[in-house]
């Protein structure tokens, strides 16, 4: 196969600064993620733990065959919204094996205001 050559620089200062903010952007974003994560807060974690409940990404963990991998979709839905009080809509979703089969999965985030249902959570539906 023959290589495909460029004219790109990286050495170059807009190679660098590009470079520089587009760390920047992935940095912003798996702080966003991480976030997400928390699903409703630390006093609703705590809520729920006290319950004995799983979370919703730890029902899907036990959902998926073991070993494969779960791709969540749209997991900042609502990023910037309702003043981040749902974050991911406030569901989990995502396409994952079950049983070996390929799967849209949803899963109610209770952590977020109870499971209470935005008008984003309907459209990531």
């Amino acid at each position: 196969m023959q290589k495909i050559k460029t004219q790109l620089s990286a050495s170059g200062d807009e190679f660098k600064e590009n470079a520089t903010h587009h760390r920047a952007l992935a940095s912003e974003l798996r702080e966003k993620l991480s976030a997400v994560r928390q699903g409703g807060g630390e006093r609703a974690l705590e809520r729920h733990r006290k319950r004995g409940k799983l979370f919703a990404r730890d029902r899907v963990d036990r959902l998926v065959d073991a070993g494969s991998p779960f791709l969540e979709l749209s997991a900042l839905a609502a990023n910037g919204l309702y003043e981040d009080a749902a974050p991911s809509a406030g569901i989990v979703t995502g396409i994952g094996r079950v049983s070996g089969r390929e799967c849209l999965i949803v899963a109610n985030d209770a952590t977020v205001k109870g499971g209470t249902y935005y008008p984003m959570t309907v459209k990531k539906h």
